[in-house]
């Protein structure tokens, strides 16, 4: 009876795991972004952050917005790791979250650190937070139909486990690979200035459109029950570990801007 009930409870619990309201890229790809993002800061921008963070680096400090989530007192934060609009309009087309959104968070942590009225340890939260954020906005399904929760819903099998989309773009296929994150940003794509400049072009809202037009195809790769191996990282890794990289290119602009 016993062995029953433990079972029913871990089957449980298993399904709600896999319906939460959102994942995110796993701690791999969010230090694989900050890391890339402190290779391309200015020296002033460089000097500002170790600052402010007491010497912590952007690679650390990048799943801080994550490891707070089981702490109450930060739930207001939860709705800021995503945004959902429809896929035939545009962001500010529609009734924005009431409680807030990725674009809006970002918006906020950036207006913080802008202030010269802003405490130390304020700051240095809004910038820990800004640092997950724009991690958050180059995986595609934060930016995804909002019915199935960026894919969390769309069940699938990756290689011989139960599992979602979300979560096989957030983490499984980075984790496969069995790279460390220093591993995967040092080993990211040799890029020219002018490709550089180009990716560092455009507004937040920019690369959420350029996200969502992401998430459209990514949607298009997989269908419910279908079991995802070799041949499925194949061909999409090499979108995940670009996108690590704009949003690591991007993060650093976003900072440089910020403190100079």
């Amino acid at each position: 009876m016993k062995l029953r009930f433990l079972v029913f409870f871990l089957v449980c619990f298993s399904i709600q795991l896999s319906f939460g309201a959102d994942f995110f890229w796993g701690k791999t790809g969010h230090r694989v972004t900050g890391e890339i993002a402190s290779q391309h800061l200015t020296n002033r921008a460089r000097k500002a952050i170790f600052k402010l963070l007491d010497g912590q680096s952007l690679a650390i400090v990048s799943t801080y917005a994550d490891e707070i989530k089981s702490d109450r007192q930060y739930k207001k934060y939860s709705p800021w790791h995503y945004v959902n609009f429809s896929f035939d309009k545009k962001y500010g087309e529609e009734q924005p979250n009431e409680h807030g959104d990725l674009v809006k968070g970002i918006e906020k942590c950036v207006a913080v650190l802008k202030d010269p009225k802003v405490a130390k340890k304020d700051k240095a939260f809004y910038l820990k937070m800004l640092v997950h954020f724009i991690g958050d906005l180059h995986q595609p399904l934060h930016v995804g139909r909002g019915e199935d929760k960026g894919g969390n819903t769309i069940q699938v099998r990756w290689f011989n486990k139960g599992s979602n989309l979300h979560k096989v773009w957030d983490s499984e296929m980075i984790d496969s690979y069995g790279m460390s994150y220093t591993e995967l940003a040092n080993n990211k794509a040799v890029l020219s200035k002018e490709e550089i400049r180009k990716i560092e072009s455009g507004s937040v809202l920019d690369w959420v459109n350029e996200s969502q037009n992401l998430a459209k195809e990514v949607y298009k790769t997989a269908n419910v029950g279908e079991k995802l191996r070799y041949r499925y990282s194949y061909v999409n890794f090499p979108i995940v570990r670009e996108q690590l990289q704009k949003g690591g290119i991007r993060l650093a602009k976003v900072l440089n801007e910020i403190f100079g």
